[in-house]
C-alpha cells in the first residue's frame, strides 16, 4: 500500500488568503500544463480520482490540498499546483497565478519541497528552469518526474535522464530527478522514498508500504 493511499481532497484557494494554516508539512506538485502532474499524483496515491485529470491543458486552476487522514486532524499535505505554460489562459489569470505561485513557493514556511513534474520528451523548457530559479533560492528540496516515460525507448530515457541530472547539478542545488511513468505505474516506489523522506522528516520513520 502506498504511504499516500490515504490522500483525501481537504481544500482548494484561489487565494494566498485562502490557504489553510502553515503549521504542518506540505509538498507541492509543480509543471507545465499537460506534462502529467495531476496523473502522476493519482498514481502515487493510487487513487484514481483524486487529482482531477484532463486532456485539455490548463484545467487545475486552484491550488488543491489533499490530506492524510483529514478527519482526524493530519496535518500533512500533498499539494498540487495549477499548470503553468498554457498559452490560451487570460493575461489576467496568468499574472494572478505568477503572484500567487512566486509567493506561495518562496514564502510558505510549511512547504517541506517541491516535485517538479516535465514531460520526458519535453524537459527543462524556460519556465520549468524560471520555476527552478523561483523556488531554489529557498534552499529546499526538489525532485524532478519525468513523466511519460513509456513514450520513449529505454535508450532515449536514459540519455534524457542523464542530461536533466548533468543541468539540474550545474545550475541548481539539492535537486535530483527520476523517469516516472503513471501509465506503466514506473518509478512509483523511488518517487514515494523521496517524498516521504520530505513529510516525514521530523519522525522516528517512514510508514511501511506494501506493493
Amino acid at each position: 500500500m502506498s504511504i499516500f493511499q490515504n490522500a483525501a481532497f481537504y481544500i482548494s484557494a484561489h487565494h494566498l488568503s485562502d490557504l489553510p494554516p502553515a503549521n504542518g508539512t506540505e509538498i507541492a506538485f509543480a509543471g507545465r500544463s499537460n506534462a502529467g502532474k495531476s496523473s502522476a499524483l493519482n498514481t502515487l496515491a493510487n487513487h484514481n480520482r483524486l487529482a482531477f485529470v484532463s486532456k485539455q491543458p490548463g484545467r487545475t486552476q486552484l491550488i488543491n490540498f489533499f490530506s492524510f487522514n483529514p478527519d482526524k486532524g493530519n496535518d500533512k499535505f500533498l499539494v498540487d499546483l495549477p499548470g503553468y505554460g498554457y498559452a490560451k489562459v487570460p493575461e489576467a489569470m496568468r499574472a494572478h497565478w505568477q503572484m500567487v505561485l512566486s509567493r506561495y513557493l518562496t514564502e510558505r514556511n510549511s512547504l517541506a519541497g517541491l516535485v517538479l513534474v516535465m514531460d520526458s520528451r519535453h524537459p527543462l523548457t524556460p519556465l520549468d528552469r524560471q520555476m527552478l530559479d523561483w523556488f531554489c533560492t529557498t534552499g529546499k528540496p526538489v525532485h524532478t518526474l519525468l513523466t511519460k516515460s513509456d513514450k520513449l525507448s529505454r535508450n532515449e530515457a536514459n540519455q534524457t535522464l542523464m542530461r536533466v541530472r548533468k543541468e539540474l547539478s550545474e545550475n541548481w542545488k539539492n535537486c535530483t530527478a527520476q523517469l516516472f511513468s503513471s501509465l506503466k505505474k514506473q518509478g512509483v516506489e523511488e518517487a514515494e522514498k523521496i517524498i516521504g523522506q520530505w513529510l516525514f522528516a521530523n519522525e522516528n520513520q517512514i510508514p511501511n508500504t506494501v506493493t
